[in-house]
């Protein structure tokens, strides 16, 4: 588990509800009605994120599982060598992608 940057805590009530510390609000840049997400790791630890409404729950269970596997198996990964690299060019071509550009209405 890597070091925290900013802790805080706070208390359950009765009805189990808390309220986020300030710091971590700001932090996570959370305002009222804004919704959180948590991902409990296996070994108990709780980490708590800003949810986003685009978000996919697979994708995000599928990047946790992988955070999970490389944390625990960094022997595991591999660099790309010159034939996938050669592989992949011929798979998508010359297809400029610019990640800045909006995404259209189709591809929301």
């Amino acid at each position: 588990m890597t070091a925290a940057v900013l802790e805080a805590e706070s208390s359950l009530t009765d009805r189990y509800q808390t309220t986020v510390p300030e710091p971590i609000r700001r932090a996570l840049n959370l305002h009222k009605k804004d919704k959180v997400r948590y991902l409990l790791q296996a070994d108990g630890s709780v980490v708590m994120m800003r949810a986003t409404e685009a978000e996919d729950p697979a994708i995000g269970r599928f990047l946790a599982f992988l955070a999970r596997d490389i944390e625990q198996h960094p022997e595991r990964l591999q660099g790309f060598d010159e034939g996938l690299r050669e592989r992949l060019q011929s798979l998508v071509g010359h297809i400029d992608v610019d990640l800045e550009a909006p995404l259209s209405p189709d591809d929301e």
